[in-house]
C-alpha cells in the first residue's frame, strides 16, 4: 500500500490542510503541540470506526466531548478525511472521503464515498455513496470492468448513521472493492508502545503480530522462532550487533504457562529476564520485531523512535524503517533526533508548524534553502538545529 495524498479539515489542529505525493517513508518533525500525535491519531480513528464505529472513535479520541473535542476549536461544519492510495504500484487510485457531523448529540456520518480511477486521467468511477445509513456500493470487481455504465450498483441501508459503509459491508463477499479497503484499514498498526507493558510475562497464548502497546513482544518472539526460524535468526543478529554483550534471547514457557522473554549475556552463564534488561534493548527488539513481521502492516506510525536508544543507532534504524517501506509498506515517523534526522533523505522530510492554534505542514524539498543546503551535502539534521526550518523552533 501506498498513500499519496491526506486532506484534513476540522480535525483538532488540523484546520484544513493536505499532504501531496506523499513518500513511503514520510518523517514528520516540529514543535511540542505541533499535531505530529494528531496525524496519526487520523489512522487510529479511522481503524477504531472501521472496527467499531464512528461514535465509539470519537469517544476513545475525544472522551465525553466526543465530536465537539475532535473537531476544530471555534469552527464550524463537518470533521472530513480525504485518503488518496494504491494498494500496488500498479493497480487502480483510491479515494475515499468520509464527513462527520453532529446531529442531536449524535456523530452522524454525512458523506462517504469511495472512488476508484483506472489509469491516469479520467473522472474517478465511485464504488461507494453513503450519506446517513443508506446509499450504493458496486458488486464488481475492481479489474473485470472497463466501462462505468458496466458497473452494477446495488443500494444498501445499514443499521445506523454512526457506522461506516466500508464496515457495514465488508462483510459481504460482493463488495470486492468495499472488503479490500475494510481489510487495508484493520491492519494498519498506530505504534503506542510502552516498554513497562513488554518487560511482564504474559500467560501462553498464540500471537503472530506486535500488538500496539507491546504487551505480546514475548508471545511474538517465540511465535517466530517456531514458525519462521530465519527471521528470528535475522533479528537476533541485528540486535546482538546493536547491543554490547548480548548473545542470545529466547522465549521460555514455565509450567505455570507464562512466558518468559530472558536475554543471554555472553559473558555470563545465568540469563536476564526481560525486567531485568535495559529498557533500549527491549525497544530495539520490539522495533526489529515489528520491522521483520512475515506478514507485515501496510501502514506504520511510530512516535518518537529515539527514546531510550543510542544516538548512533538512530541512522540504521531509519534504514531499517526504509527497508520495510521499500517492501511494500509504508512509514510515518516523527521524530526529534537531529542524528535520526540526519540519516533521511530531503524528500522524506515534513514539517509541522503551528500559528493561531492551527497547525500547518510544510515540506523540506519545497524550501528554495532547505533543498539548496541539501542538494550541497548539508545533513537535515544538523539544518534543522541551524533554525533553517521556518516555524519549526517553538522559541522563534
Amino acid at each position: 500500500m501506498k498513500l499519496e495524498y491526506l486532506r484534513l479539515k476540522n480535525f483538532r489542529a488540523f484546520r484544513d490542510v493536505e499532504m501531496k505525493d506523499i513518500p513511503r517513508l514520510a518523517v514528520l518533525v516540529g514543535a511540542n503541540g505541533t499535531g505530529k500525535s494528531t496525524l496519526f491519531q487520523v489512522f487510529g480513528f479511522l481503524r477504531d470506526a472501521m472496527r467499531d464505529n464512528v461514535h465509539t472513535a470519537l469517544t476513545r479520541l475525544g472522551g465525553s466531548r466526543g465530536f465537539a473535542e475532535v473537531r476544530s476549536r471555534d469552527c464550524a461544519g463537518d470533521i472530513e478525511i480525504e485518503l488518496k492510495f494504491r494498494q500496488t504500484e500498479d493497480s487502480p487510485r483510491i479515494s475515499y472521503e468520509l464527513h462527520v457531523a453532529e446531529e442531536n448529540d449524535r456523530p452522524v456520518v454525512t458523506r462517504e464515498v469511495l472512488k476508484y480511477r483506472r489509469g491516469s486521467k479520467g473522472q474517478p468511477w465511485n464504488f461507494l455513496n453513503f450519506s446517513r445509513g443508506t446509499g450504493v456500493a458496486v458488486t464488481n470487481e475492481v479489474d473485470e470492468v472497463e466501462n462505468e455504465q458496466d458497473l452494477r450498483r446495488e443500494e444498501q441501508t445499514l443499521k445506523n448513521q454512526d457506522i461506516l459503509a466500508i464496515k457495514g459491508l465488508a462483510q459481504f463477499e460482493r463488495f470486492p472493492a468495499v472488503v479490500a479497503l475494510g481489510e487495508l484499514i484493520e491492519n494498519w498498526h498506530v505504534s503506542d508502545f510502552h516498554i513497562s507493558k513488554a518487560r511482564p510475562e504474559p500467560e501462553f497464548a498464540h500471537a503472530e503480530h506486535l500488538s500496539t502497546d507491546g504487551d505480546n513482544l514475548a508471545l511474538v518472539i517465540q511465535f517466530l522462532f517456531r514458525k519462521h526460524r530465519d527471521v528470528f535468526d535475522a533479528i537476533l543478529k541485528k540486535l546482538s550487533a546493536r547491543i554490547p554483550g548480548l548473545a542470545k534471547v529466547e522465549a521460555k514457557t514455565t509450567e505455570e504457562g507464562r512466558v518468559l522473554l530472558r536475554f543471554q549475556d555472553g559473558s555470563f552463564q545465568d540469563p536476564f529476564l526481560a525486567r531485568h534488561v535495559s529498557d533500549g534493548t527491549i525497544k530495539m527488539l520490539a522495533y526489529l520485531v515489528l520491522l521483520h513481521d512475515p506478514n507485515p502492516h501496510p501502514l506504520l506510525c511510530i512516535e518518537e523512535p529515539e527514546n531510550q536508544l543510542y544516538p548512533s543507532l538512530l541512522a540504521e534504524l531509519a534504514e531499517e524503517f526504509r527497508d520495510y517501506a521499500n517492501r511494500g509498506g509504508q512509514v510515518f515517523v516523527s521524530t526529534h533526533s537531529p542524528d535520526f534526522l540526519n540519516a533521511t533523505r530531503l524528500e522524506d522530510v515534513f514539517w509541522l508548524v503551528k500559528s493561531a492554534g492551527y497547525t500547518a505542514v510544510q515540506r523540506a524539498q519545497d524550501d528554495p534553502q532547505i533543498a539548496a543546503c541539501a542538494k550541497d551535502g548539508d545533513l537535515l539534521g544538523a539544518l534543522w538545529k541551524e533554525g533553517l526550518f521556518p516555524g519549526a523552533d517553538p522559541r522563534g
